[in-house]
């Protein structure tokens, strides 16, 4: 019984050392001697043809064993009990295993984050806040409706909370070259940065706009002075400041001024802010005509217009929009379509 659990022992450690390279070569060298012992056998039937050949082997090795085919001959079926069927089953076992391996490991690997992702032109959300980054990933998905994927890259050592949702990539800096890579930071068409530290904020904002300078870079910041350093370097980026204090202050002298901003910004319910720009090719226009296409065709409220020297807000009615500006509206969806 000792010889025998050595002899085990030793069968499956070979087995398990097996490489792709030892195991084909071993693949190959069954399928070779099998043939060999068949013909030796005069087993015609099942060496006939390369094709009866290899299916023979598939269909003893996998013992789904349909019956079609089988030795005849005494030494074929000697042949057939033991080599072909024991030599069979171990390697198509270690085979399949092999194959389910790389697809648990690839799957494991995107749920860890540690899989390089090939996408262009999306949404790369930089830092973890728990729910609060979770709902900001809802809000998105709900804005773009499968227009832009969304890839999560985080710090801390957690796994995908949206599998299958969002792509998910886990690095130990945001301005480690390899770990950002793996996120395609240059391809991405939207940055947003969201770390509960204003310092890692600052630092990743500043790799981001070194590596990928034409993206749309947005940035929160609690403390405001880290926002206006930012914008030294970076005039293109948009800083989020915390507006909390400030929204607790208008409610407390307008009341329902907290309710009013939250379904502004809401996607999901009420009366929401959206923005659009005016196309190059049509000619200059003014607020007045605008607001009243804007309330008659869609059911829109025109707010404010940006022509690259900051938002005015309300606007009067004789302002002019020239081609390129920016207009910023109230409407309960995202209006897909203009007629300008």
């Amino acid at each position: 019984m000792s010889l025998w659990l050595l002899i085990r022992r030793w069968a499956l450690l070979q087995f398990r050392q097996l490489n792709g390279r030892n195991l084909l070569l071993s693949l190959l060298g069954y399928i070779a001697i099998s043939w060999v012992l068949l013909t030796i056998a005069s087993e015609h039937v099942l060496t006939r043809t390369f094709t009866d050949f290899i299916y023979y082997l598939f269909v003893t090795a996998s013992t789904v064993g349909y019956g079609d085919m089988s030795p005849t001959t005494t030494a074929g079926k000697w042949v057939a009990a033991l080599f072909v069927i024991p030599g069979g089953l171990g390697l198509f076992a270690i085979c399949v295993g092999r194959i389910a391996s790389v697809f648990i490991n690839y799957w494991k690997s995107g749920l860890l984050g540690k899989r390089s992702l090939k996408v262009n032109n999306h949404i790369l959300v930089l830092g973890w806040n728990e729910q609060r980054t979770l709902h900001l990933i809802k809000m998105l998905q709900h804005e773009e409706k499968d227009q832009r994927p969304i890839v999560l890259c985080v710090r801390p050592e957690i796994e995908n909370p949206l599998p299958g949702e969002v792509e998910f990539v886990r690095v130990t800096s945001f301005t480690d070259n390899d770990g950002m890579a793996r996120a395609s930071v240059t391809s991405a068409s939207c940055i947003i940065i969201d770390n509960p530290e204003d310092d890692i904020t600052l630092s990743a904002a500043l790799y981001c706009a070194n590596k990928n300078p034409e993206a749309h870079l947005l940035a929160y910041f609690n403390d405001e002075a880290l926002s206006q350093l930012l914008k030294q370097h970076c005039p293109n980026a948009e800083c989020i400041p915390s507006v909390a204090v400030e929204m607790l202050a208008k409610a407390a002298i307008d009341p329902g001024s907290s309710g009013l901003h939250h379904e502004l910004l809401s996607t999901h319910r009420g009366m929401t802010q959206y923005s659009v720009t005016y196309p190059e090719h049509c000619s200059a226009t003014s607020i007045d005509a605008l607001f009243s296409r804007f309330k008659q065709q869609y059911e829109a409220t025109l707010i404010a217009i940006d022509t690259g020297a900051g938002i005015e807000l309300n606007p009067i009615l004789d302002r002019e929009v020239p081609p390129g500006a920016k207009l910023f509206y109230i409407a309960d969806e995202r209006i897909k379509t203009f007629t300008w």
